[in-house]
């Protein structure tokens, strides 16, 4: 049973991430070049202060495009290799075939995860709690961009299609929310928008997890419970509103 359920794990890794880091190394300057880019601008502008916060917010920026990177390639494999369909109907198990897809994400965001674990075991030097803590908000945004992800998969028509929705999601979620700096960075007026947004929530546990922002146990435990409560919604939704068949 094991060998059965881990032989479609790998063939989605292999499929899915490791052909296309091998055969077109272009991807992964793409992979790496996204959240670096956000991490060097605000080093700049701010002149280091803030390179520890950059750091988590390329961290979250990562795990969360990379949940969000599910809903291209399934989209692209339902749509125009009908993969989906001969999946449905085969022996093998549809969560298996999306923990294959989604184990499948995580490596091809590895280089790029790689270089942010350094940088943060450099500049923020989190101990075993505090590493603790970050890596379940991490999680906690992962897990929501692959419910997104998966959802609007089973829903999409056409790559294309696809990419917009990819591209303006991971817009919404790790670039207009304060990610890469302390959301005190932005004028009262405007600071309640960002609270719309969950990964404003993951933003503020990760920087008081690290000392940069001190958030009294209220707030924290406020917090903890929005990124908690939403993300358990957002995979709800998504298994009540997702499709593995066309009607």
């Amino acid at each position: 049973m094991r060998r059965k359920t881990s032989s479609p794990l790998l063939a989605a890794i292999l499929v899915n991430s490791v052909y296309e880091m091998r055969n077109y190394p272009i991807v992964l300057i793409n992979t790496v070049l996204s959240p670096l880019s956000f991490l060097l601008l605000i080093t700049f502008v701010s002149r280091g202060t803030l390179i520890g916060v950059g750091v988590e917010g390329g961290l979250i920026m990562s795990m969360f495009s990379a949940g969000m990177s599910l809903q291209s390639d399934l989209s692209h494999l339902k749509n125009d290799f009908k993969l989906q369909d001969m999946v449905v109907s085969s022996p093998t198990p549809s969560i298996v075939y999306l923990l294959g897809m989604t184990a499948s994400e995580l490596v091809y965001s590895f280089p790029a995860l790689l270089i942010l674990v350094i940088l943060a075991g450099v500049f923020i030097r989190p101990n075993a709690i505090e590493a603790g803590e970050l890596l379940a908000v991490f999680l906690a945004m992962f897990a929501t961009s692959v419910a997104i992800g998966f959802m609007l998969s089973t829903i999409s028509k056409d790559i294309v299609q696809s990419f917009a929705f990819s591209r303006l999601l991971s817009t919404l979620f790790t670039t207009i929310p304060p990610v890469y700096y302390p959301i005190t960075y932005i004028p009262l007026p405007f600071r309640y928008v960002a609270y719309l947004s969950p990964t404003t929530y993951a933003a503020e546990i990760a920087q008081n997890a690290a000392g940069y922002v001190q958030l009294p146990p209220l707030v924290l435990s406020a917090d903890w419970a929005v990124l908690l409560v939403s993300t358990a919604m957002i995979l709800l939704i998504a298994s009540k509103k997702s499709r593995w068949r066309e009607s």
